[in-house]
């Protein structure tokens, strides 16, 4: 297991990892791995920290090189969403579970992952992005999504630097406020409508879009309080939406799951306008604490998150077999 990264999200990145490996404790032989900077170690039981050999991903333990078979990483943000560790692995042909590099560098980038999915005429919001150092021009950029709007990071997750836009004077401080996550700042039509987001795995025994889930948050928005406070929101799984925009919903997802090329598990978001589910954003490493989303599809989907992440696994070990 891979924890922590170097984004606003690591604490949350340690939750779900330290799930993911009680999840499979007793199935392999399994240690977390926690990266913070330029500090990647593992903890003993008695908390001293070990660290790891950049140079193979190895860990020496009394004198014993331990050589990992294969790395799940739960690390969201940078650098487990983003590609960079996806490359890293790719070097030193260490399986790893989930997207490929590439598929990670694009979908961590909301804009890029819109202008890739509009060629396949998915339906989404209209939106502009603004770069750090640019002039900011209020009316121009607001003539592209109208009021009101999101501004949010571009390269980013779990709602950190998000702001929702009701005036042309909050302009400039929402990007401010996005800017302090990212150099880049997606702004973004508000779509009005029902949340809702739905789970895809696909490996070589099992192929499936989870049930949906609707999201009615009691904040302004889905934000980061709300996504991990249980009384900031309500998360109903199955969603209560009609029988064909659930359908549609699900359809979507395993639709765009394949046209981005992911891998493994990732989550697809949407908000629900007059019946068509509007793409939102991709998660390829969501979160998989005992409060996430995905956790709760893969129990109503009548799975056992371990069995599912075991055959994640062991799909990494075929493919190796068949390479």
């Amino acid at each position: 297991m891979l924890g922590g990264g170097n984004s606003s999200e690591f604490d949350i990145s340690v939750k779900s990892a330290t799930e993911v490996a009680k999840a499979l404790t007793g199935r392999y032989t399994t240690y977390l791995v926690m990266i913070k900077g330029n500090d990647w170690y593992w903890e003993d039981p008695q908390g001293r920290a070990v660290a790891i050999d950049k140079n193979s991903f190895t860990l020496t333990l009394h004198n014993r090189v331990v050589r990992f078979d294969a790395v799940f990483i739960v690390i969201h943000g940078t650098p487990g969403e983003n590609g960079l560790l996806q490359g890293y692995f790719d070097m030193l042909a260490i399986p790893y579970a989930g997207c490929d590099a590439f598929c990670s560098a694009l979908t961590f980038n909301k804009q890029a992952t819109k202008a890739w999915l509009r060629e396949y005429d998915i339906p989404m919001a209209r939106s502009v992005l603004f770069r750090k150092g640019e002039t900011r021009d209020s009316a121009k950029l607001l003539s592209v999504t109208g009021l009101p709007c999101f501004v949010k990071p571009n390269n980013s997750g779990s709602s950190f630097g998000v702001s929702i836009v009701s005036a042309p004077e909050e302009l400039n401080g929402a990007i401010d406020n996005a800017l302090k996550e990212s150099d880049e700042v997606l702004i973004e039509w508000l779509m009005k409508g029902t949340e809702v987001a739905c789970g895809v795995v696909k490996t070589q025994s099992v192929q499936r879009a989870l049930p949906v889930t609707e999201i009615r948050s009691k904040n302004a928005f889905f934000d980061f309080e709300a996504k991990y406070d249980p009384t900031k929101a309500d998360e109903i799984t199955p969603a209560e939406i009609e029988p064909e925009v659930y359908s549609k919903v699900q359809s979507l997802s395993s639709d765009i799951y394949d046209l981005l090329g992911c891998r493994g598990l990732v989550r697809v978001d949407f908000i629900i306008v007059d019946k068509t589910p509007m793409f939102l954003e991709i998660n390829t490493i969501p979160g998989l604490t005992a409060e996430s989303i995905l956790p709760k599809q893969i129990a109503a989907s009548g799975m056992e998150a371990a069995d599912l992440y075991s055959l994640i696994i062991e799909d990494l070990f075929n493919q190796t077999s068949r390479g």
